[in-house]
């Protein structure tokens, strides 16, 4: 056993990487071709039943409505039901077929399967389950109080995406339907002040790609990998280092976001939805984002660096620099006014 071991440490290695550079050309040319076909051939969602979790705000609220422009059935999910009411009603005006609200905490697995089963109850089917609902926080790991402040980041943000795909993925099997789910780039980006929320992210994106291995064609599966974009965690609404939930304009915050422009969370959630509809696997949204994963695939080191100089501190100033620059700069009305606009 030894032996083959050593073989195939030696040759598996360079022989792999010697048949993608021969099948690299082959796969682009492929994927260009299904993109094309994508483009004009896609899901028309008319009349079919969508289920969004998380979406009282942010970029939930907003797939709510693009979903909605295209005559969908929707069933909304999120703990504050006056919010769902508010953002059902202008759904109805943007076009959607039928809303239905359902106050719910994804955290509690017994939730997830009843507003499962009360989408089913109510419309006999489900067509796409959209996992959205997290929270991060914004605090080093060394400084949270105990390890059970950080347990509600991982409650919401991977086991409730988690319970809701169990309870969905019978009907999603019947219905040959699909999963949107809203990850992140720091699922793949190690974003300091955010360790807890990167796992997080993290492992949600290996169980839907473990998930799309074990389900095949039948079940399609688009993991969305936002940026920055404008929602409450941007406006300041974090998990403290004692568990706690804080709201802090992100211009007062000390770990903020730092020198990269707030997307909208209309755009993102367009981005998304015209991506789940196109069967893509993936869709990373602002594209620039794609820089940052070649970095860390191909030169972590390098992103390593410039993020502890950005976002840890920095060398003369002993705070971040991403701080300095905007504090000197006052950049954050040109990065994210949108953000600072809603808390003032």
């Amino acid at each position: 056993m030894a032996v083959i071991t050593t073989v195939l440490d030696f040759v598996l290695p360079p022989t792999m990487a010697f048949l993608l550079l021969l099948l690299y050309p082959a796969l682009t040319f492929v994927r260009f071709l299904k993109f094309l076909v994508s483009l004009l051939v896609f899901e028309d969602v008319r009349g079919k039943v969508i289920l969004i979790t998380g979406a009282s705000s942010g970029i939930g609220e907003h797939l709510t409505y693009q979903y909605a422009k295209r005559g969908a059935r929707l069933v909304i999910v999120a703990r504050r039901e006056n919010l769902l009411e508010q953002v059902a009603d202008r759904a109805m005006t943007k076009g959607a077929t039928d809303v239905h609200v359902i106050a719910g905490d994804v955290t509690k697995q017994e939730e997830c399967k009843r507003f499962v089963d009360e989408t089913i109850n109510k419309y006999g089917r489900l067509d796409h389950l959209v996992n959205n609902a997290g929270i991060a926080h914004s605090f080093f790991f060394e400084q949270a109080k105990d390890a059970f402040a950080m347990h509600p980041i991982m409650d919401v943000t991977f086991w409730g995406h988690v319970y809701s795909t169990y309870y969905a993925l019978p009907h999603l099997r019947r219905s040959k339907g699909k999963i949107l789910e809203i990850a992140s780039v720091v699922s793949v980006i190690p974003y300091p002040r955010q360790s807890i929320y990167n796992s997080a992210k993290a492992a949600a994106l290996q169980f839907y790609e473990t998930l799309r291995v074990e389900v095949g064609e039948t079940i399609g599966i688009t993991i969305v990998m936002p940026g920055w974009i404008e929602s409450e965690m941007t406006r300041g609404k974090f998990v403290g280092a004692e568990g706690e939930l804080t709201e802090k304009p992100v211009h007062q915050r000390d770990a903020h976001v730092g020198p990269a422009p707030v997307e909208y969370a209309e755009t993102c959630a367009r981005a998304a939805v015209l991506g789940v509809l196109r069967s893509h696997r993936y869709v990373v949204v602002p594209y620039f984002y794609y820089a940052f994963i070649l970095l860390r695939v191909y030169a972590p080191e390098i992103l390593e660096t410039l993020f502890r100089i950005f976002y840890v501190h920095h060398p003369i100033e002993q705070k971040p620099l991403s701080k300095v620059l905007l504090d000197t700069t006052k950049a954050q009305q040109v990065l994210y006014p949108q953000s600072i606009q809603k808390q003032e």
